[in-house]
């Protein structure tokens, strides 16, 4: 249902697993780089594998400033 990221003190939550799931857009997708064409999601950042650890502190602040 979600993992938690001790070191960057996050909890990744999976909104699919909630009753209301339509109300969250993904900020971002990764392993993409094995993706079907026709998959596709509406998140902002897309990365064939995972982020590099060094992305990890802008994406947090794209977020967050996505959300004002």
């Amino acid at each position: 249902m979600f993992t938690r990221i001790e070191q960057f003190g996050v909890v990744n939550l999976r909104p699919t697993t909630l009753d209301e799931h339509r109300d969250y857009t993904p900020f971002i997708e990764t392993e993409t780089a094995e993706k079907l064409p026709w998959a596709t999601t509406p998140a902002k950042r897309s990365f064939e594998r995972f982020p590099a650890m060094e992305d990890y502190a802008g994406l947090m602040q794209d977020y967050q400033d996505s959300m004002v």
